[in-house]
This record gives structure tokens, sequence and C-alpha cells, in this order.
């Protein structure tokens, strides 16, 4: 089942792929004609439908690419923050209840109008010289079953999503941000902000060691040097300003030979 899915991926893929250079014969197609119009004086009134039917085509062709890169508008804000099997139930009824009814329906329409088309021999009506419709209009229903074979393919990968609980795998291909790379490029910023962490734990205790050793601690975790010490014989408490008072004053009435170191 996996084979079959990466191989309808890859139809859409290279469909989309192949109508992109559209995008390149429009840019070149428009050029000349603003050359045509300005430098030469000569435009060309196929021109306009001309454009149109390539952006049409373009824009038609690349649906089913985009369905499958998952490139689609969607409100996925909420969405993205279910889990695998929450997100399988939401696309699975949406797929049924809108997704196949819309495409259908223009596929079928699409033939319609393209019979009418061919059989008319219709063409722009809007220049003498119009270009030719239907093949355009063949686009339509070519563009709808290429939609509704990657929208079975997206249905099957849905039940597949609910039933194992992740999502299969998709056909690879290249993206405007490359996330892989992105990853790993944030996965090497993180490990080097790791690394230098013990790197500057080491050099502030390398500091330490130079600045006289270990963190004495807070200032009420240490005993003053100068602080004074109380004499177990002296009743007096000398942190009490009361008793240093009393002490200076009996300091001051000493006499001074007692005062300078002399003997008595």
């Amino acid at each position: 089942m996996q084979s079959l899915l990466l191989a309808i991926d890859r139809i859409s893929t290279l469909i989309g792929q192949a109508a992109s250079w559209l995008i390149v014969a429009l840019t070149l197609m428009i050029s000349y004609e603003v050359f045509s119009r300005y430098v030469l004086s000569a435009p060309h009134a196929w021109v306009f439908d001309a454009s149109n039917m390539l952006y049409g085509t373009l824009f038609m062709l690349a649906g089913a690419y985009t369905l499958a890169k998952r490139g689609h508008v969607r409100g996925d804000i909420l969405y993205g923050f279910l889990p695998p099997r929450a997100q399988a139930s939401i696309d699975l009824v949406l797929y049924l209840v809108f997704f196949f009814p819309g495409v259908i329906a223009l596929a079928w329409a699409g033939i319609d109008f393209f019979e009418v088309s061919l059989a008319q021999n219709e063409h722009s009506s809007i220049a003498a010289d119009g270009p030719p419709i239907y093949p355009f209009k063949a686009v339509i229903p070519v563009a709808g079953a290429l939609l509704l074979l990657q929208g079975v393919a997206e249905t099957i990968r849905c039940v597949i999503c609910l039933k194992h609980g992740h999502w299969p795998m998709r056909e690879g291909d290249v993206e405007e941000v490359d996330v892989d790379k992105l990853k790993q490029m944030v996965s090497a910023e993180a490990v080097a902000g790791t690394a230098a962490t013990p790197a500057v734990a080491e050099g502030g205790a390398a500091r330490d060691e130079r600045d006289g050793g270990d963190d004495p601690g807070p200032p009420d975790a240490t005993v003053r040097r100068d602080a004074p010490t109380r004499d177990p014989r002296d009743p007096r408490d000398p942190r009490d300003p009361r008793d240093l008072r009393g002490r200076s004053d009996d300091h001051e009435h000493k006499p001074a030979r007692e005062t300078d170191g002399a003997p008595r």
C-alpha cells in the first residue's frame, strides 16, 4: 500500500513540476509583449487570452501537486497541536463531505465544457483573431481527475493514520525551508552552548582561586576578627553599648603606667 501511495505522489509531483515551466513561458511572453507594445508599437490582441490560459493551466495542474505536499491554505492554528489520530479524523471527514463532491462536480462539468467547446470550435471573442479555447477547457477534467487520484491517496493515509497512530511517508520534494537541516543547526547550537557552560564555570573557579580560594560565604556566617570577645571572667557583655561605655570609662581613669605597658 505504501508503494502505491508513493507512486500517486510521484505522478502528482511530476505533473506539477512540468506545469511549473509554464511560468517561464508566461514570463517570456509577457516580456515580449511589453517590448513589442512600447518599443515597436505593435501590440498583439491574442496575448491577453493566451496569458490567462497559461496561468489557468498552471493553477489547475498544480492542484494535485500542492495537495500531495500538503501545501494548500488551511486554518491549522489548533489543528497542528492535535494528535495524529485527531488530525486524521478531521481530514477524513472533510475529504468525504467537501472534497470529493466538489472535485467530482468539477471533473464532470469539465468534460461537458470541453465537449461543447470542441464541437463548436470555440475561439476567444475578445479579439477578432482570438486563440482557441477548447484546449484550455480540456485541462479542467484532467486537473479534476488528478485531484481525485491524489484525494484517494490522502484518504487512504487518513485511514492508515487512524489505524497505526502516525502518518505514513510522503514523496520528498524541494521545500522553501529545509526543516531537517534547520533542526540540525539548532541542535548544534544547543550542544555548543551546553559545552560552553562548564568552561565558564571552570574560568570562574580559576578566578576564585587567584582571588584567595573559596568563597567565604555571607558575612553573617563568619566571625569578624576585630569583633570584641567576651572574657568569661567578666560579667559584662562587650556587645552591650552600656558595658562598652563603662569599659571605656574605666580605661580612661586608669593610671598612665597601666595603659602604656610599663610595669607597676
